[in-house]
């Protein structure tokens, strides 16, 4: 062996047997170990002064809203349409994807509801707010879609959450059967 590789091996060897010692040295070395910090639980109570009550569409009731939507549509010889009904924070309580429904149907359904449900409006009468001049405009908020197709759905008149269809030909089209879902609901709770 050469006395150049003799020399490397000792100093590896060397520095392995310093750095085993070292790390065994703060092995053995005992760090006191804090207790863990509980923090309580809060029970803050239920009053108008500090909680809300919010209303939200049942899932039986979210189902039948989507099913009747399709079932509209279906009827109307658009069985390409995704269907969803999401809560006024935008999610999604029921989908219902129909039959060689594409792919974009599925986000354009969902901001459909979102769009409504958020400004208590159909997005056929949402869509007039936009401004063309290409300045930023209430078009620019992310997941919404100023498209034909979106109802709200209100409790004593405020928006609660949203129904939308996305996927046919005309965004009136979609919107008919999304009234076709919210409909169901009404007629569900009579």
């Amino acid at each position: 062996m050469k006395k150049s590789t003799m020399l490397f091996s000792s100093a590896a060897v060397s520095a392995l047997v310093l750095t085993g010692g070292i790390t065994a040295v703060a092995n053995a070395v005992s760090v006191p170990q804090s207790a863990p910090i509980a923090v309580p639980a809060v029970d803050v109570p239920a009053a108008p002064n500090t909680t809300v009550q919010q209303n939200r569409i049942s899932v039986g009731a979210s189902a039948d809203a989507v099913k009747a939507a399709l079932a509209k549509c279906q009827a109307d010889n658009l069985p390409f349409v995704t269907v969803a009904l999401v809560d006024r924070f935008g999610t999604v309580q029921a989908l219902l994807r129909g039959d060689n429904a594409a792919e974009h149907t599925i986000e354009a359904a969902k901001q459909k509801a979102y769009t409504a449900a958020a400004f208590g409006a159909p997005t056929s009468e949402l869509s007039g707010r936009i401004s063309g001049n290409g300045k930023p405009s209430i078009a620019d908020l992310p997941g919404t879609l100023f498209l034909a197709g979106g109802v709200p759905l209100k409790v004593n008149g405020v928006s609660v959450a949203g129904i939308g269809v996305g996927g046919a030909p005309d965004g009136m089209l979609d919107e008919a059967c999304a009234t076709a879902g919210a409909e169901a609901i009404v007629a569900a709770g009579q």
